[in-house]
């Protein structure tokens, strides 16, 4: 038996083959079903999302702009692209987690909207993953910046907001849009930081297994199954170098 995914994600599928599966064995220890027919069940295949990142020049005007606005709501995307974060890692982020002296940022929670007694607030809750919970040592040429934003933050979080809970994930996706706009580069979605990170990580030659507990990976495998396949200016560059050979 193969279920059909026309409309339906493999994730989406694979949810309810489980959540059959979990409920028909639950049946059986209960006595009410002779058995649990689900080994015919034909699992869909699932595909890894193309990872979508920041050419070079794309990510430089990026960084040019927010140095020269100074923009104090935007120095979480620098953030960002040179440390990996996730939008609720980021957003969660206060200045006690982050170590000045020592250049360490200590990823324990993450945040996401939602709606608390009829308002639009931001939930600070534990990381997607227990591997999410991590220490991510921090560029010194980035050091430097955080220290002067510290300087201007008035906040708890790293990253302020309207509220003395900080910047909301839907407000800060909405402001790095704009960004994108008006710097007329084509829309990508916040999580591209992230990609763009891990992508130039690889390029400048950093290990599989170090970027991937930077990431909060749960193993090398999911790192390099996910970005090894993004590097195309990388790759471009490297069969140029070859090509030098060719007589």
């Amino acid at each position: 038996m193969l279920l059909s995914d026309d409309g339906f994600s493999a994730n989406t599928i694979n949810g309810i083959i489980s959540v059959l599966k979990s409920s028909l064995k639950r049946a059986v220890a209960l006595g009410i079903a002779e058995k649990e027919y689900t080994d015919c069940i034909v699992r869909p295949k699932q595909r890894e999302k193309q990872v979508e990142c920041f050419s070079k020049d794309e990510q430089r005007k990026i960084e040019q702009y927010i140095y020269e606005k100074k923009k104090t709501k935007l120095f979480g995307i620098l953030l960002c692209l040179y440390t990996g974060l996730r939008i609720g890692e980021l957003l969660a982020l206060t200045w006690n987690d982050v170590d000045l002296q020592k250049g360490l940022i200590s990823v324990s929670k993450s945040c996401h909207d939602g709606w608390k007694n009829g308002a639009y607030v931001k939930i600070v809750d534990t990381p997607k993953t227990l591997c999410s919970d991590r220490v991510i040592p921090l560029p010194k040429q980035l050091l430097s910046k955080i220290k002067e934003h510290r300087k201007q933050s008035a906040g708890e979080y790293v990253v302020d907001g309207r509220s003395e809970y900080g910047a909301q994930v839907r407000s800060h996706q909405k402001t790095f849009e704009l960004l994108l706009k008006r710097l007329h580069i084509p829309h990508k979605g916040f999580h591209s930081l992230r990609h763009t990170f891990a992508t130039r990580a690889l390029e400048c030659g950093m290990d599989v297994k170090t970027l991937s507990e930077i990431l909060g990976h749960k193993n090398p495998t999911i790192t390099l199954k996910r970005y090894a396949h993004s590097m195309m200016e990388h790759k471009a560059e490297m069969m140029n170098r070859l090509g030098k050979l060719l007589l």
